[in-house]
């Protein structure tokens, strides 16, 4: 049930770390970002529209026109126009910080947005869709992949631990690429992400089960980018109290030969409990794994499910 201790670098808007980068001279700090995820990640912080020659203090930029294809201009001088370099420049970061296993990104922002953001009108009102800030958008083409997150979503427990549990998955993947990805390890990996998987996603639990269990016809090199971009895209739907309770139920099914009848009905009632919302995950988690380390099972050992990510972030503390 270990989680990797190497080191996991991950993208940032540089104004979330407290650099005093945005149009006005100001930031953003995140104490989230600041005080907490720090002490877990490596920051690689950047700001695009200081990175493509914007000076702070700065006239502020919008997105204007069509929410699917807006444009980043001036809000003063709109013959400013940054939407190319703004686009290139999140291509090139996405090519540069190959080794990044996630992002996070400014809420709001015309380049950094993940999504939600203000477009406005040539006549200055807003239009009625929304858009996304023109440097994330680049860097989510490029790297479909990679798990990204905004700082404002970041403070809701059930997204941030979401986004955490995508890193560490994205992290392993990248270790067993780097040592030499082989059909055995792919194996293995979907086999420790079992339960994660369907606690997102039943169907997707279901679809690339089947597809790993008959991928030995296709050419590794085609079959495990497809196979990862499609864990990658089920992991980062939310788990629900109702999905996480039947991984629990599933679980606890390979005790029933190891607990005694009342050990097994104080189970279920933490689980039911976790389920009515009475108790968070931490809760039920913490007496199946201590059955298992009385009753171990090789299996079970190797499941992300049960330790996707450090321990002391507390991350289930809240769910």
């Amino acid at each position: 049930m270990a989680v990797t201790t190497d080191t996991i670098k991950i993208g940032i808007s540089a104004c979330l770390l407290g650099q005093p980068v945005r149009f006005n001279g100001g930031h953003k700090a995140s104490q989230l970002c600041m005080d907490v995820l720090s002490q877990h990640f490596e920051f690689i912080a950047l700001c695009p529209e200081q990175a493509i020659g914007l000076g702070t203090p700065r006239q502020p930029i919008r997105l204007v026109g069509d929410p699917q294809r807006p444009r980043a201009q001036g809000t003063v001088d709109r013959e400013l126009d940054v939407s190319e370099a703004l686009s290139a420049y999140g291509q090139q970061a996405a090519a540069k910080l190959h080794d990044i296993c996630g992002y996070i990104l400014m809420q709001k922002s015309p380049s950094c947005g993940m999504e939600r953001v203000k477009v406005y009108q040539d006549n200055g009102h807003p239009a009625e869709g929304r858009g996304r800030g023109l440097f994330a958008a680049a860097l989510m083409r490029a790297r479909p992949d990679l798990p990204v997150e905004e700082d404002g979503r970041l403070n809701d427990p059930v997204l941030r631990e979401n986004f955490i549990t995508r890193v560490f998955a994205y992290a392993e993947w990248q270790r067993l690429q780097r040592i030499g990805l082989t059909r055995k390890a792919l194996i293995t990996f979907h086999a420790r992400y079992k339960y994660q998987l369907m606690a997102t996603s039943r169907v997707q639990y279901q679809l690339l089960g089947r597809a790993v269990a008959h991928s030995a016809d296709t050419p590794l090199q085609e079959f495990a980018p497809r196979y990862f971009g499609q864990l990658m895209a089920a992991l980062k739907q939310p788990a629900s109290r109702g999905s996480h309770s039947n991984v629990l139920q599933h679980i606890s099914g390979y005790l029933k030969h190891a607990l005694s009848s009342q050990e097994k009905q104080e189970l279920q009632h933490l689980i039911q409990q976790y389920r009515l919302g009475v108790v968070p995950l931490v809760v039920p988690i913490t007496l199946i794994k201590h059955h298992f380390r009385r009753h171990q099972d090789a299996y079970i050992e190797q499941q992300a499910y049960l330790q996707p990510h450090p321990e002391k972030l507390g991350l289930r503390n809240a769910l």
